[in-house]
């Protein structure tokens, strides 16, 4: 596989955020490109294979700066809830229309007959988008599409001096394609109604003193208030006050959390109890919420494998039913039968239903704090049979903790922590930190006026003054208390597979050890055999860390495999070979696992802590800590196409049946028409059961299931 390479590039000036969204789609469309990103800054990031992507990226950038200077102003955008209210007053009309002309027909039969022109008109009116659609399908693409296939039902109708026929066609088209809309515009509410930020106004300190102004006119560095119930409209930092925040809308997590000074809270999220005063860092478009915001709208833009299958499967049908028409007026000279085949087509159940299962499946993600970055990786993910997992910040929490105290005979378990703590006080070594929230945890007093020395590679020679005298304090490795002949070391028993262990010696004396670790995430095994059960056959874990802690993790774990001591590009290469015979997932949450996530036919990144280029790099965004919701999303993925696949079975069968009914004369134009639509109704449906379906992200641990939990073994 070739070697990954990485660019940053700058976009020109002037640039709208749309049309750096189009770039940055096109240049993923290109051969050799793994991922790209324009960021709002004007840089352009793009990981690549092939170095002559290089030389076709000005051409791009040139074309799109000239682009911009001819169309400053933005597009119109297309609105689903205006499309489906049209939809339905056409619908609405129609069944006026046929409804009225049925009631002429049975009451006056003879003014019936002379009003055929009328009929005739009423009918061409209401369908001249239809036609106009239909016409353009074959003028402009040389290709007859569904609204051909309507359009010559229409005009076949009038010809044959029923045009009310065809209102019924027209009726139940227009019903479906409302339906459609209404399911599509229904996943993008979700999302709106969960990320939606609508808060116009916002209470800002100024002087010491509370005004509501606009949001517009608070920038980073201000300070803001929220007060119970409102919704907090910056991400910041928590200076004052104390308060539950609803953070569900971001996280997925549906228990409050509790936010005190120091904290970070996020745009979108709610205070329940309490209130709260705010600096803010980030503002406007720069908060966490718009980032997602555009994260989920731009997944529109990206189309599913399977949507232009559909499309192509849809296209290639639509001559099935002229031909069918063709051959049965040959046959049988009956024009009843020859409608029936043209108020029949396929093209509206295969579109329509697969982009509403896509659309949801979508929405359903964003519900739980999972964000999907395009349509085509729901399709992609579904076919995952490898997952590769980063340790440090995805497997593990990212920052050591003390995961227990073994203390010597005749030893205090306080003092230990008491002393231990004193000697690291002022140390820079990355694990004193752990130390000394621990000791703060215990609310143990730790003593200021140590005089330290630190042994580079060893550890800590400290000398307090106590109630009892003058101290000598070692806190560090076995080799450390042995070069100093500390007594009663073969008192103590280290368990097996301790990652990172501080011995602690009072007097020449031990006392005790302390038992560090970078601790494993909670319910990480049980998201493992979560995965399992949905089919993924190994699970392997890529690490820069050393071997034996790779080795205990795997142990803990039960993975398949790991790879320890690994460089950022020895990760992506190590994809890369996988990827010969396999759909890999990897899942990480730092910059060195960006290259792998570029790489990964799926890249994940999981946790509100990563950081912006794992971010970008990645195809679908966890927004928090909690393992469970990736194999939860890859369920859902194979739901979906197992929806859609199921979607294709029932409208070609339930069409090709009616169409042979309708060449056989076994049915008539309406009933065509009504099975037709039905089958798209059914489908559509269908699709739509995925906005509604309960997702199980926490499931409670049940006295039958202890495996999931229990079996992680100790955390050192």
């Amino acid at each position: 596989m070739p070697k990954l390479y990485h660019s940053v590039l700058q976009l020109p000036d002037g640039i709208e955020k749309n049309r750096r969204y189009l770039i940055e789609a096109r240049t993923r469309a290109l051969p050799g490109v793994e991922s790209a990103f324009a960021g709002d800054n004007g840089s352009f990031s793009i990981y690549f294979r092939d170095p002559e992507v290089l030389k076709l990226l000005p051409a791009l950038l040139g074309r799109e700066s000239r682009s911009v200077s001819r169309r400053p102003s933005r597009e119109p955008e297309s609105d689903p809830e205006a499309e489906a209210r049209i939809c339905k007053i056409n619908a609405l009309i129609s069944l006026g229309g046929f409804a009225l002309l049925e009631a002429v027909k049975r009451s006056f039969p003879v003014l019936f007959g002379k009003i055929s022109l009328i009929r005739s008109a009423f009918v061409i009116l209401i369908s001249k988008e239809i036609i106009r659609n239909g016409a353009s399908g074959l003028i402009r693409e040389h290709s007859p599409n569904a609204d051909t296939l309507t359009a010559t039902a229409v005009i076949a109708s009038i010809l044959a001096g029923k045009p009310e026929s065809s209102l019924s066609l027209l009726v139940l088209s227009n019903f479906a394609e409302m339906l459609s809309l209404s399911a599509a515009e229904k996943a993008r509410k979700h999302i709106s109604h969960l990320l939606g930020l609508k808060e116009k106004f916002i209470w800002k300190i100024v002087n010491g003193t509370v005004a509501k102004v606009r949001i517009d006119d608070v920038k980073a560095g201000d300070q803001v208030a929220v007060y119970l119930g409102e919704k907090i409209s910056v991400d910041g930092v928590v200076i004052s006050g104390s308060a539950s925040v609803d953070q569900s809308s971001l996280t997925g997590e549906f228990v409050p959390v509790y936010k005190v000074p120091g904290d970070t809270v996020f745009a979108g999220t709610v205070v329940q109890s309490g209130q709260l005063v705010i600096e803010a860092h980030r503002v406007g478009d720069d908060t966490n919420l718009s980032r997602i915001v555009h994260m989920v709208e731009n997944a529109q833009n990206r189309r599913a494998p399977v949507q232009n299958f559909a499309d192509r499967l849809a296209s290639m049908l639509v001559p099935i039913s002229f031909i069918a028409a063709g051959l049965v007026y040959v046959t049988t000279k009956d024009v009843q039968r020859v409608l029936n085949m043209f108020f029949i087509d396929y093209s509206c159940g295969l579109r329509l239903s697969t982009a509403t299962a896509i659309s949801a499946a979508i929405s359903r993600s964003a519900q739980i704090g999972v964000l999907v970055k395009g349509e085509n990786f729901i399709e992609h993910l579904s076919d995952v049979d490898t997952v590769i997992l980063d340790k440090t910040g995805t497997i593990t929490a990212g920052h050591p903790v003390v995961t227990g105290i073994i203390t010597a005979q005749d030893s205090d378990e306080e003092e230990l922590v008491m002393l231990s703590a004193a000697a690291e006080r002022n140390s820079s070594h990355p694990l004193s930190e752990s130390i000394l929230s621990y000791a703060e945890k215990r609310n143990i007093t730790i003593p200021k006026n140590a005089r330290t020395e630190a042994v580079v590679g060893r550890g800590i020679r400290a000398s307090l003054s106590l109630p009892g005298g003058e101290t000598s304090v070692l806190v560090g490795s076995r080799a450390f208390m042995d070069e100093n002949r500390i007594s009663g070391l073969s008192g103590l028993t280290i368990p097996e597979g301790a990652w990172n262990v501080f011995y602690v010696a009072k007097n020449g004396r031990i006392m005790g050890a302390v038992l560090i670790a970078d601790p494993i995430r909670k319910d990480l095994k049980r998201a493992i055999n979560r995965l399992r059960r949905e089919g993924i056959d190994e699970i392997l874990m890529l690490t820069g860390d050393s071997k034996q802690n790779a080795e205990a993790v795997t142990r803990q774990l039960d993975l398949d495999g790991y790879q320890s001591n690994m460089l950022p590009q020895d990760k992506a290469n190590f994809i890369a070979g996988k990827q010969r015979g396999s759909r890999v997932l990897m899942v990480g949450d730092g910059i060195n696992d960006a290259p792998a996530l570029a790489y990964a036919d799926i890249g994940v990144a999981m946790g509100g802590k990563s950081t912006d280029i794992a971010l970008e790099s990645a195809d679908i965004t966890i927004t928090s800590d909690e393992p469970l919701k990736l194999p939860e999303v890859l369920k859902l993925s194979r739901r979906t196409m197992y929806l859609v696949r199921q979607n294709f079975a029932i409208t070609i069968a339930v069409n090709s049946a009616a169409l042979l009914l309708g060449a056989l004369g076994k049915i008539n134009p309406l009933l065509a028409a009504t099975i037709h639509n039905a089958s798209t109704v059914a489908v559509v449906l269908n699709s739509s059961r995925l906005l509604f379906e309960k997702m199980n992200i926490q499931k409670p641990r049940s006295s039958g299931e202890p495996l999931e939990t229990d079996r992680q073994g100790p955390r050192f």
